[in-house]
């Protein structure tokens, strides 16, 4: 088998629904199989794949595991010869797949594979590409200049060899992936990238491919409360105890920062959802029925409208709904990126779906709208 996608699942059934629709669509004439790991969430996401997608191979775990136990045990049932790990709140291109089958043979020495990550607004974002966090690069980060934590030698647009990729999309050889033992249990959440990227680069080299994109929500199995920067900064205490067991001053100096800048980050953070007026909707569709539902359901005029007569640079906000049975996801994609700006929202309509989602931002969860 060439490919496994596993994606772990907690609690965002509708989001899932959204990538697992894109990723049927990119497996197809492939021989692949869909792996979704449900981290034991109490909503209706087995029921909604199940009824969509059959051949979807669903394993439930009893309990909430976090992202690199329960990453790993999907693992041990994968069957593929290349992995990709990747967020339910992510969807990708048609051709995505097919096309990194073809890249991956031209590097001997692969580690993992990333790519050009995009927010829910088309927005570049930086973690696609990242260095080892030294501990000046993550003091720096705490202080709002994330150039040093971040690859910014590296153009969005360019494939190049980087250090550390991001957990959301990260494709590696099945074997080469347990060679080096897999995720590091001991990270719950946050940091087991850093960690596995690491490991990886021992002996190999981790691929950035920023010409292929990628959206990745955000913010949806989780909020940067103050659990969030809790388990983030005590993952960059267990990277440099595990990894530089001998670097006292730098490994305590973390533990010390660590216990300060969650605390001040988690009194700074906001997780309250920003009110924002849009004041045009525009349904990128032919299907008149489902803009009726959309006019009924948002109390708002929703204009019909084809790619081509969409105008850049609107002086009102306006929020452009996809409609994925009338484009492509790398049609959607490629739109996002052409058309975003300070003034445009983004919402999508997966196939054979009752309902429309979408996140304006990373640090809260995103709207889904049942119609």
């Amino acid at each position: 088998m060439q490919l496994s996608v596993v994606i772990l699942n907690y609690c965002v059934p509708y989001h899932l629904y959204l990538c697992v629709d894109s990723v049927s669509k990119a497996v197809q004439n492939l021989d692949a199989e869909i792996i979704v790991a449900d981290n034991a969430s109490k909503d209706n996401s087995e029921e909604l794949i199940k009824s969509q997608f059959p051949e979807v191979q669903w394993i439930q775990h009893q309990k909430n595991f976090g992202f690199s136990k329960g990453n790993n045990l999907a693992i041990q049932q994968a069957k593929g010869y290349n992995i990709l790990l990747l967020n339910p709140d992510t969807f990708v291109g048609e051709d995505l797949f097919k096309s990194l089958l073809t890249e991956i043979e031209k590097i001997t020495n692969l580690g993992a594979l990333g790519v050009q990550l995009i927010d829910g607004r088309g927005n570049f974002l930086p973690e696609s590409k990242r260095n080892f966090p030294s501990w000046n690069a993550v003091k720096s980060k705490f202080f709002g200049n994330g150039d040093s934590y971040y690859a910014s030698h590296v153009s969005i647009d360019s494939n190049a060899s980087v250090e550390v990729l991001v957990g959301a999309f990260m494709w590696m050889k099945r074997k080469t992936y347990l060679d080096v033992g897999g995720l590091d249990e001991r990270y719950f959440m946050y940091g087991e990238d850093i960690d596995l990227s690491y490991q990886l680069a021992k002996k190999n080299k981790n691929f950035y491919f920023g010409e292929h994109q990628v959206v990745h929500f955000k913010g949806e199995s989780t909020q940067k409360d103050k659990t969030y920067w809790k388990r983030f900064y005590k993952a960059m205490y267990l990277f440099y105890d595990k990894n530089f067991p001998s670097n006292r001053f730098t490994k305590y100096g973390i533990k010390l920062a660590t216990s300060l800048v969650s605390l001040m980050k988690s009194k700074l953070s906001s997780t309250d959802k920003e009110f924002i007026q849009i004041e045009e909707y525009v349904l990128i569709s032919s299907n008149q029925k489902l803009q009726q539902k959309l006019k009924n359901k948002l109390n708002s005029h929703v204009e019909l409208c084809s790619v081509e007569a969409i105008q850049l640079n609107q002086k009102s906000l306006r929020c452009i709904i996809f409609d994925a049975e009338y484009m492509s996801y790398k049609e959607i994609i490629q739109q996002m990126s052409s058309l975003k700006d300070e003034k445009t929202y983004f919402r999508f309509v997966p196939r054979k779906a009752n309902f429309m989602l979408g996140s304006d931002r990373s640090d809260t969860k995103g709207e889904v709208l049942i119609f």
